[in-house]
This record gives structure tokens, C-alpha cells and sequence, in this order.
């Protein structure tokens, strides 16, 4: 996992991880990252400040912060054992059972920004992952 500091063109800083510094770049360039505040897609890498390590009396013990990732990749991944990808159908289909035009069904895929804050104004029932998620037809 890589950590980047990125900004949008409206000028908001904010942080983001991705798997790799590739995994970005495909992101960025399929309009899949964008600002947090105002959804604005047209995202960049910003000076990120050098890592400074905190003293060794306050910062987490690499083990325990291995230990709470480990853990929550565990949980995620009880969550979506009975869950159904469904890719960049997403939003469309999130609606349609939201809608009654389709039976519900635990559900996971990809949404834009602008299709996710949709769902949500719209009280259908969403929430982000913890953790990415890599499709089932790019696993090895």
C-alpha cells in the first residue's frame, strides 16, 4: 500500500492509499479518484511532507498496526463472502433494489463520486469499503 497527499483543481488537499503507485495512475486516468470535498476528478500528487518518525515511546508498534489491518481485512472479508460483484453496475443496480424494480441481494462493485453521493441523497442504502477491493476478473 502507497500513501498520497493529492489535490483537486478546486485546491483541497486530502490523502488517499492505493495498492501501488500503477494503481493510481489507472485510477486517476479512468476518473476514479476524486476530491472527497467537492468531486472534482481532475486530481494531482501534491508536495508531500518527508516522514518524520514520531518518538519511539508514542508511535503504535508496527506489529499492532499489522495486527488491526489484518483484522480488518478479515472483517471485510466476512462481509463480502455472501456478496455478489457487480463491477461498475453498482449505482444502477444499488437503485433498482432501492427502487423495488429488482429483489435486494448483498451487493459490492465501483461508483463514481457524483453516482455515490446520488445513492446517498437519495437514501438508498450505501457505504464505502475500508479497503480496495480487486475485482474478481483481475485476481490472479
Amino acid at each position: 500500500m502507497i500513501v498520497f497527499d493529492l489535490r483537486c483543481g478546486g485546491g483541497h488537499v486530502f490523502e488517499a492509499w492505493f495498492a501501488s503507485s500503477s494503481a493510481y495512475d489507472d485510477q486517476r486516468a479512468r476518473g476514479l479518484v476524486a476530491c472527497p470535498l467537492c468531486g472534482d476528478t481532475e486530481v494531482g500528487k501534491a508536495v508531500m511532507a518527508p516522514a518524520v518518525p514520531a518518538k519511539s515511546n508514542t508511535a503504535p508498534a508496527p506489529a499492532a498496526v499489522k495486527a488491526a489491518l489484518a483484522s480488518l481485512a478479515q472483517a471485510q472479508a466476512k462481509a463480502l463472502k455472501d456478496s455478489t460483484w457487480v463491477g461498475r453496475d453498482f449505482a444502477t443496480r444499488a437503485r433498482a433494489m432501492h427502487d423495488g424494480a429488482e429483489p435486494h441481494a448483498t451487493i459490492h462493485g465501483q461508483a463514481t463520486f457524483a453516482e455515490a453521493k446520488g445513492l446517498v441523497d437519495d437514501g438508498v442504502p450505501v457505504a464505502p469499503l475500508p479497503l480496495p477491493v480487486t475485482p474478481p476478473d483481475a485476481q490472479n
